[in-house]
This record gives structure tokens, sequence and C-alpha cells, in this order.
């Protein structure tokens, strides 16, 4: 049975599938990260896990993997198959592609950034299905974004693009890591309200999803934290959607859990803030955390079908 190996790596723990010709999950599996070890032992981990599902796949489906696409985290030169950087991972400029190539027996290898990876599975099988222009952000540790077109994710010319979560939307607001003041996910990403809300009830443990659980009961510390969040949020996604002009806008993440107790002010946010743009549909993401894994075999699936590789191959 033809099958590819997709394979999604975060910064705890690494998702992966054999998947069939129709999207089928023939077979699933999950390990640690184990970042703990050290960046060359986590490279090694996703080259032996690799060749574990490589090995799985020939001796139960009677053939070995036609392709590889694997998501990671960071810098990612997706043209190159390089992972640049990882600050959570500790590594720097490995040549990943190259190197799973070499352990899967030659099988062409596909790598891409996590988020863009998620968001083409959300594009095509997810949330914006039958979408030709969306935007995918998920609301995590951090925020990033996906820009879709036509069934494809854009990279940009240097590999960074849709990194909404620093777009400036209160300047000279909280510093940010990244060097700036005001940054989008300084404010509205899931760990923002979490740090947020701990500060405001006085209970260090003390989450965004408490938040939003307290802002469903009425609280006004709640409410007051949550609506900071919701209105910088506004502000980027505006910026965001005056620049794209998407069709559908694919909200996903730890803090689109809340469910409407985000989208129903957030859609109100984002139709208060709009005067001659277009307002796209605002929908939660539909994948789960699934989304990265199965858009890894969207990526190895798409180079099996690349037209000039058909051409090669008849």
């Amino acid at each position: 049975m033809r099958h590819v190996i997709a394979l999604d790596v975060g910064g705890t723990g690494m998702k992966a599938a054999l998947v069939g010709a129709d999207g089928e999950l023939l077979h699933q599996a999950r390990r640690a990260t184990g970042r703990e070890r050290g960046a060359d032992a986590v490279v090694d981990g996703i080259l032996d896990f690799a060749a574990e599902l490589h090995a799985h796949g020939e001796k139960h489906f009677g053939e070995p993997a036609g392709a590889a696409g694997v998501a990671v985290p960071g810098i990612v030169d997706e043209a190159n198959g390089v992972a640049a950087y990882a600050a959570n991972l500790g590594w720097r400029d490995v040549p990943l592609r190259d190197r799973l190539t070499g352990r899967l027996d030659g099988i062409p290898v596909a790598l891409g950034h996590d988020v863009r990876t998620g968001g083409l599975a959300e594009g095509r099988i997810g949330a914006g299905r039958g979408a030709d222009r969306f935007l995918f952000v998920p609301l995590g540790t951090g925020i990033a974004g996906a820009i879709g077109i036509d069934g494809r994710v854009e990279a940009g010319a240097h590999g960074f693009a849709g990194e909404i979560g620093h777009i400036v939307v209160r300047p000279g607001g909280t510093p940010c890591p990244c060097g700036q003041r005001g940054c989008l996910e300084r404010y509205a990403s899931a760990s923002a309200v979490s740090e947020a809300w701990a500060a405001a009830a006085g209970v260090a443990s003390a989450d965004a999803a408490d938040c939003a659980r307290a802002v469903a009961s009425g609280d006004p510390n709640a409410v007051r934290v949550w609506r900071r969040a919701v209105d910088a949020l506004a502000d980027g996604l505006v910026t965001a959607l005056t620049l794209l002009d998407p069709r559908t806008l694919i909200i996903g993440g730890g803090l689109a859990e809340a469910g409407e107790t985000l989208f129903s002010p957030l859609r109100d946010a984002v139709r208060e803030r709009v005067t001659f743009q277009k307002l796209p549909s605002i929908v939660p993401a539909a994948l789960g955390d699934t989304a990265g894994c199965l858009g890894a075999g969207l990526l190895a699936w798409d180079l099996l079908n690349r037209p000039d590789r058909t051409e090669a191959t008849t």
C-alpha cells in the first residue's frame, strides 16, 4: 500500500504517522523530543524515529514509504531543507532534509515550518477547506501565522512570512524577546493571558484557561484581562487582513479552546475596526494538535505528486 511518513517535531513531543494516498492515518505514534539531552540528541532522535516508521511501513504495508514530510519549529529554510535555528531545541543550521534522506534509503523528504505546515492542513482539509485565501493564526506560547494561497502556504522570500505575532500593536509597550516593544504576542498569546491573569488573580499557577472560565462566570477582573487581549488581537488581525485580504481567518492554539468566550468578542472587535476592508469569516481551527502531522503528510504527498517527478518516472 502506498504511503508516506509524516513527522511533527515539537518542543516537548513528536507526533508521527504513516499516511495513505487518501489521507488515511495508517499508523500513529508519539514520543518525547528529549530536548534536555541537547541538540545533537534531538536530531538523532528524529532520525531514529523516522527510520522506525520507515521500517514499520515496509513490514506492515508491503512496501517502503514513498516520501517523508517533517515539520519543525523555529526558523526553517524550506527550499534548502535546513533547520536554521530553534531556540527551544538548541539547534542551528542542521541539514535535516539531507540527513533524513540518507537515513531513509534515499526517499525524498520535505522540511516545513511547524505553523505553516499546520496551516497547510487547516487550509486544505480543515477549517479553511474550499477557501482560496486564508490566514491561520494559532494562539499558543507565541503567535505566528500561515498565509494560504490557492492550496499552498506562502513562506516569503526569506522564510519569515506570517510572523503576525511581531506586529507592534502597542508602540512603546511591553518588551518582546525579538527586540521590539509592544508586539502582539506580548498581549494576546496564551502565555501573555496566563501571565496577566496570574498577576490579577494573585495565583501564580493560574493560566489562560482559568481566565476564560472566570470570564464565562462574569469575574470583572478576568473580563478586564480578557478584553485587553482581545482588543490587541483584533488590532493585529485587522492589520493582517488589510494587507492580505483573506477570505477565511482561522484561529487555533490553546486560546481558541475557549470557544465563543473568545470568538464572540473577537468577531465584534474586528467588525468594529474595519472600514473599507472586507470582513473575512472568523472560524476556529478544526484539526487541533494533529494539524502539524497531517500537514507534514501533505508535504510528502506533494513531493510525490509534482508534475516534474511524474514525468521523470514515466
